[in-house]
């Protein structure tokens, strides 16, 4: 039998020496590798960084649920517990330019793995807690720098080493696992609170915790060169470059280098109001503000699940917008829609429940979907290779709003005995927000020039 040429990619000739058995059964394992390579492992570490970002928002959304019931046992005022929430918000968010770095420099597996460890310490302490002190060291400081390792930037990061194309709606998803964190985990925690306490809610979130943490440790990987792949549209397969530079000194170094951009304060004042908006005020005080008109926390909590399965749609939507449509006039319509939702709350609220579900449905859809146009901003201003740590320093003015909601809400509510002030305050900033969004600078090329 005359032999085939040396077999090329794609044709299956026999070489010289080699029967029709084995050429069968090397075509056949050709055809089966094919396969194999079609799934892109990326969306297996998609998937556990989505658990991920998902135990971790569940388990930051708990003291809302915890507000109320502490106020019965402990005794605590709502602005001391309000103050606990304000710390851990905005340790959340300085945590984020750094756990970019610290990503990059120990890979995303390692330093995931060490975060959900941490935060299951913590969540394991909380029942022996009998001081408010003993409250804002857990959960201000430990479940902030915890859960701060596992925000946004975690989601950025992982795309942008992972995916090269469909890098939008990939942010988009896991920015929605924080709103379907909220899905699961509240009505199930508040159920738990109301029928067993809140202690045995706590052990139903370590649960939770150590179950992303085995996720983590088996599935998790840095970079497609670990599994000998490119990132997800792309053909050629390169070794990471090594991270350089100081693991604090290279944040501090981002953040110079966006000062000097016009888009960077822009993007940064934007995020402010996102987050005065959102996490801060809605993520903190509605089950408190519901309880003033006599909503049961179940209930209350079941409608920020219910927002959290609208935004999941709305902000995984707003990664596929971001993909084909200007950034700039995508954030003007998410602000300015929230902002009119948000002046339409204090009556919701009042009126009964047909108008609050038409409130949560409506600000459920806008609750996030201002992060994927916000990243899409970041990368095209800064380069792929520095919008990690710059978004992160975005996202600490994102956790500042949020900071002084949490707080502010609650001692307005001590002052004036409702939540009213806040939510109109809220609503007009939004608005201010929809505006800056406009002004972001559209060319690349200009921004750069800038920084330089």
């Amino acid at each position: 039998m005359q032999s085939t040429p040396d077999r090329k990619d794609g044709e299956y000739g026999m070489t010289s020496g080699q029967t029709g058995e084995d050429h069968l059964k090397d075509a056949a394992a050709s055809t089966a590798s094919g396969r194999r390579r079609r799934f892109h492992y990326g969306w297996t570490v998609l998937a556990v960084t989505f658990v991920t970002l998902l135990v971790s928002a569940g388990v930051r959304s708990m003291p809302s649920i915890f507000m109320l019931p502490f106020e019965r046992e402990y005794g605590w005022s709502r602005s001391g517990i309000s103050s606990v929430i304000s710390v851990g918000i905005l340790l959340y968010g300085l945590t984020g330019p750094f756990s970019a770095a610290l990503l990059l420099r120990f890979g995303i597996r390692r330093m995931t793995a060490v975060s959900l460890a941490v935060l299951a310490a913590g969540l394991l302490s909380t029942p022996y807690m009998t001081a408010l002190w003993q409250f804002e060291l857990l959960w201000g400081v430990v479940s902030g720098l915890a859960t701060g390792m596992m925000a946004n930037v975690l989601g950025v990061t992982v795309a942008g080493q992972w995916f090269a194309h469909r890098r939008g709606l990939v942010v988009g998803i896991l920015t929605a696992s924080a709103a379907t964190g909220q899905l699961l985990f509240l009505p199930v925690l508040a159920r738990i609170t109301e029928e067993a306490g809140w202690r045995y809610a706590v052990y139903a979130a370590v649960g939770a915790t150590l179950v992303a943490l085995v996720a983590v440790a088996i599935w998790m990987r840095n970079h497609p060169y670990d599994v000998g792949s490119a990132p997800y549209g792309e053909t050629r397969v390169a070794k990471p470059a090594p991270f350089r530079g100081n693991l604090f000194l290279a944040p501090l170094a981002a953040l110079r280098e966006g000062a000097r951009t016009k888009t960077f304060w822009l993007l940064s004042g934007t995020f402010f109001f996102c987050g005065f908006s959102t996490n801060g005020l809605i993520g903190a005080h509605l089950i408190p503000a519901c309880g003033d008109f006599g909503i049961p926390e179940v209930t209350a909590a079941g409608m920020l699940a219910l927002m959290g399965m609208f935004d999941l749609v709305g902000t995984t939507l707003s990664g596929w917008l971001s993909d084909r449509f200007d950034s700039r006039k995508l954030l003007f319509w998410y602000y300015g829609l929230r902002g009119l939702s948000l002046l339409f709350l204090p009556y919701a609220l009042g009126a009964g429940q047909p108008q609050l579900t038409l409130f949560t449905v409506f600000y459920g859809l806008d609750w996030i979907a201002t992060v994927p146009p916000t990243v899409k901003l970041s990368q095209d201003a800064f380069g792929k290779e520095r919008a990690g740590m710059i978004f992160g320093w975005v996202v600490v003015t994102h956790q500042l709003g949020a900071s002084v909601a949490a707080y502010a809400a609650g001692t307005v509510r001590e002052w004036l005995g409702s939540y009213q002030v806040p939510f109109f305050a809220a609503g007009f900033v939004c608005l201010v927000a929809a505006l800056m969004a406009l002004r972001i600078a559209k060319q690349r090329a200009a921004v750069r020039g800038a920084a330089a």
